[in-house]
């Protein structure tokens, strides 16, 4: 007998690994998770009191538009809400664009670190993908431009990038989106750009403006905290969003995402004591973690990548000896940074134990 089988491509793709949690290994003890880049404080009590509200009305599907939402993001960041679209995280519209703008025989474009959900939309898609190399874990626009070809499509752009932290300023955004053909999208994955307060970042809103072949997402999950609500948006050109629109699932964003994600927009002061948070735990964190002769790089957003002298087989022992005191961290192997992991900002007591256990590991390394 035989069996329906996938199209070619499909069982090549490495599956997505999300951060371990521990909760899933039965053991009881309490768990410091800082794998996944959550926002340390958690989400706003308004966002929590509008999801609990809107259970009352889960019998009804929800708005396919996501028409309050679309306004509420409009008003904050001063966009026109009949270009936005929301989705089931920002993944969503990230594995979308190339499936309609990319196919076999087409390339899609991004860093060698960059978000892994790329090459996983680009094999999903048919496309094939292509990186290029970064210089000292950041976004070299010159290598991206080198690796553009005739067949490229879509270029990803991570600013800030996950895993690495780093980001490249405005002016060299705009000299990549003036280096790429009118035919490629340039698709600008702005996840973190609330936690960046760098004088010369851009999340790119005003390329969008400018141009018929720039789109940028963003993201609820991170310094909103509402990760668990799967809830994210892209702004783009009009013609760009229909059709995007026209194939996405309907009812894509649920009634609670909608209505958390809606009331923490409008939670200034939440995400005001977030960000301080993070700025006061993140030059502090680098500066402890360099004191124990690890290698830290500069970061502008809530996490660190943090790379081990002795190469992979010391970082391999630090995360055991992490989770060995049930603090979880991300390895790294997957992105090809074998000797690195990547530590989230966490609450104060969290930072503390942190810092403590790779301290008591480096003693005896």
């Amino acid at each position: 007998m035989t069996a329906p089988t996938p199209r070619p491509g499909i069982l090549d793709i490495k599956p997505y690994v999300p951060g371990k949690s521990g909760t899933e290994d039965g053991d009881a003890r309490p768990v410091i998770k800082l794998s996944s880049n959550e926002s340390a404080l958690g989400p706003s009590p308004l966002a929590i009191a509008a999801a609990k509200e809107a259970v009352d009305n889960i019998v009804r599907y929800p708005d396919g538009g996501a028409t309050a939402l679309r306004e509420a993001i409009g008003k904050r960041w001063d966009l026109d809400p009949a270009r936005i679209i929301c989705s089931n995280g920002s993944d969503e519209v990230l594995e979308t664009i190339p499936k309609v703008y990319a196919g076999p025989g087409d390339e899609v474009l991004y860093s060698q670190y960059g978000f892994a959900v790329y090459p996983i939309a680009t094999m999903a898609a048919g496309a094939t993908p292509v990186t290029a190399p970064e210089s000292d874990y950041r976004t070299d626009v010159d290598a991206m431009l080198a690796g553009v070809t005739e067949r490229t499509r879509v270029v990803f752009l991570a600013n800030p990038n996950n895993p690495t932290g780093s980001y490249i300023p405005a002016s060299e955004v705009r000299r990549l989106r003036e280096g790429l053909r009118e035919d490629i999208l340039l698709v600008i994955d702005a996840a973190y750009a609330e936690f960046v307060s760098r004088d010369d970042f851009t999340d790119g809103a005003e390329l969008v403006h400018d141009s018929n072949n720039t789109v940028m997402t963003r993201t609820f999950s991170k310094i909103y905290s509402l990760a668990g609500l799967r809830i994210g948006w892209l702004y783009g050109p009009t013609e760009i969003v229909d059709a995007l629109n026209r194939v996405r699932a309907p009812f894509n964003v649920n009634s609670l995402a909608i209505a958390a994600a809606t009331a923490a927009i409008a939670d200034e002061e939440h995400v005001t004591k977030a960000r301080e948070h993070n700025d006061g735990w993140l030059p502090r964190l680098t500066q402890s973690l360099r004191g124990m002769g690890l290698i830290v790089h500069d970061s502008v957003v809530n996490f660190l990548l943090v790379r081990f002298p002795s190469g992979p087989e010391q970082a391999k022992a630090a995360e055991a000896f992490l989770i060995s005191r049930r603090i979880f961290v991300r390895n790294l192997g997957a992105y090809g940074i074998a000797d690195g992991l990547r530590i989230n900002i966490g609450l104060d007591h969290e930072m503390e134990a942190l810092t403590d256990a790779l301290a008591a590991f480096m003693e005896q390394a």
